[in-house]
């Protein structure tokens, strides 16, 4: 975590069961494609719109029964449509991933945290639910807990690349907490870690680590395999946090990354947790 484009998706790890690796890797590559549509490449945003909307097309189709005709969607909707009918996984929240992914090449700016959040809502937390559903351990309880981690993963990747988000004219920091620490865009611009920049920073990592914290007993709460998963997600997350206070909240400069030789003292943690 993360990994390739698509943050904080455990793509077929060697901890998720057998059954379950195709699944996933399907739900990964329709995530990935989508959301490379909307970030990479330099396709003008009218073209980006449009062939997410191929993607809608294709949900809709799937969710018919029907084949998708467009060559290059056609083989990723069937690889997929057997698992979503298999595990019964609703078609709600692939929806809510393209729409999010829509929203990222349209809206650089958001005004406050809820606003932020009800985005991650869309990008981030539908992953961990569909894992849930894959599990059948989906219930209320646990959904919630999901969200909360998903979020503060989300919001952990944020907050790590605010520097390389800004070369994409994006900023993820809340504009009211922007303007209550008295950082302005041109701050931001100059990659410079001001005693202000430090403040705000490390207002948004304490949000995110209380909600990483208050999500983190599902890892203690879901069974075998899934449960291990979860627990390196959420110490890698945490491990993250950890390392953005390390460098004294300069994420310009150093940009906090997990590293081989953290992965054995996050085990650990994981094991003991």
């Amino acid at each position: 975590m993360p990994v390739d484009h698509y943050e904080n998706f455990p793509v077929a790890s060697v901890l998720l069961p057998a059954r379950l690796r195709p699944p996933v890797e399907a739900i990964y590559a329709f995530a990935r494609g989508a959301d490379d549509v909307a970030d990479e490449g330099d396709a003008l945003p009218a073209a980006r719109l449009a062939r997410l909307a191929d993607y809608r097309q294709g949900l809709a189709a799937m969710g018919r029964g029907e084949a998708v005709a467009d060559p290059e969607l056609g083989p990723l909707f069937a690889r997929l449509a057997p698992h979503v009918a298999a595990h019964g996984l609703p078609l709600q929240l692939f929806d809510d991933l393209l729409d999010a992914f829509s929203q990222d090449v349209v809206k650089k700016r958001y005004a406050d945290f809820p606003e932020l959040c009800d985005y991650c809502r869309r990008s981030a937390n539908p992953v961990g639910r569909l894992l849930l559903y894959l599990y059948q351990e989906a219930s209320p309880d646990n959904l919630r807990r999901a969200d909360l981690i998903c979020t503060s993963l989300q919001l952990i990747n944020f907050w790590q690349d605010v520097g390389i988000d800004w070369q994409k004219d994006r900023i993820y920091l809340p504009q009211d907490s922007m303007a209550r620490f008295g950082v302005d865009e041109a701050c931001i611009a100059a990659g410079e870690a001001t005693p202000a920049f430090i403040a705000l920073l490390d207002f948004e990592v304490q949000r995110a680590r209380a909600m990483m914290r208050e999500g983190a007993p599902l890892a203690r709460a879901l069974p075998g395999r899934l449960g291990w998963e979860l627990r390196l997600v959420v110490q890698g997350g945490l491990a993250i946090l950890d390392k953005i206070e390390a460098v004294g909240h300069d994420v310009f400069r150093h940009r906090p990354v997990l590293r081989k030789t953290d992965w054995v003292r996050l085990l650990w943690r994981a094991l003991t947790y």
